[in-house]
């Protein structure tokens, strides 16, 4: 058995053209939607994620303000900044780019906007409406994109076991929420696994759906996936480098070549939840502006 691929790509600029519909009907409305990117620091990676999204801002017609301020940002400085951001009619959305500096608590940066620009969906108001299946909040980026692959695969999770590898904030605790909704694209029963579970495999090996998100490069082999089942890879890490060239490639928490040989269908890393995740910030932020009117 080969898998079959799930392009995230091709899914992803799916909802980017509706994404990019709606914002000409806003333009119609004298709106246009405004997302605010906000970097402490200069880690590499988060400028790379911060250029990203600020570039699909661009191409879908959405106002992007990028602010980056320094390493040495003080927690008052971060604060006051989002009270500004908060008050600014012209911005819809606010992130604040992860991880910051060891001297802003996360936290408290988290609980200081707005939770009607809250598009990340990290906001305790926004996760409890998730919980308890209100859809006036947010869903979240990373979360929500994996239900989009799955619906717009045809993969229904109704009445599947779904198991989750990973209990974070941002993917596995709100996935697993929007999973066992009462709900279109959910109603799945739902196990979640952990750094603190014996013998992981033995729920792996009967889950329907799989959703690595562990961050831990190649962690599920081929013989922890049931035989058809749906493997969603949302890890991306650094793999070993390559002995001649010395460059490293993008993995996932999932043993690509051997899952592809069990499986039913797989997403790829890169080119699975990733483009996703962008996908639905944009969709959220969208919305945001939508939502004024």
């Amino acid at each position: 058995m080969t898998a079959r691929i799930i392009d995230g790509k091709a899914i992803a600029q799916q909802v980017n053209s509706e994404t990019a519909l709606r914002v000409q009907k806003l333009a119609g409305r004298g709106v246009t939607p405004g997302l605010a990117v906000v970097l402490v620091g200069d880690n590499p990676a988060s400028q790379v994620y911060v250029n990203a999204k600020v570039k699909k801002c661009a191409e879908l017609g959405i106002h992007s303000e990028r602010v980056v301020m320094p390493a040495s940002t003080t927690m008052p400085e971060l604060l006051e900044l989002i009270e500004k951001l908060n008050a600014d009619p012209a911005i819809h959305g606010i992130l604040v780019q992860s991880p910051p500096p060891p001297q802003i608590d996360e936290g408290k940066v988290i609980a200081a906007i707005s939770p009607d620009k809250d598009v990340d969906c990290f906001h305790e108001r926004n996760v409890g409406k998730l919980l308890i299946g209100k859809t006036d909040g947010f869903r979240p980026c990373t979360p929500y994109g994996v239900l989009v692959l799955l619906e717009r695969s045809g993969i229904d999770p109704s009445g599947k076991h779904a198991v989750i590898i990973g209990r974070s904030n941002i993917v596995g605790k709100p996935l697993a929420a929007l999973l066992m909704q009462k709900a279109a694209g959910a109603n799945a029963t739902v196990t979640v696994v952990h750094s603190g579970t014996p013998d992981i495999a033995r729920y792996t090996r009967d889950a329907d759906i799989l959703i690595a998100a562990i961050g831990k490069p190649k962690f599920v082999r081929g013989d922890m996936i049931k035989p058809g089942a749906t493997v969603i890879d949302v890890g991306i890490n650094r793999g070993k480098p390559d002995p001649v060239t010395g460059k490293s490639k993008l993995v996932g928490d999932v043993d690509f070549d051997e899952a592809v040989e069990v499986a039913g269908a797989i997403t790829p890393v890169p080119g699975g939840v990733g483009p996703m995740t962008i996908a639905i910030l944009m969709s959220n932020t969208v919305t945001a502006a939508e939502r004024t009117l």
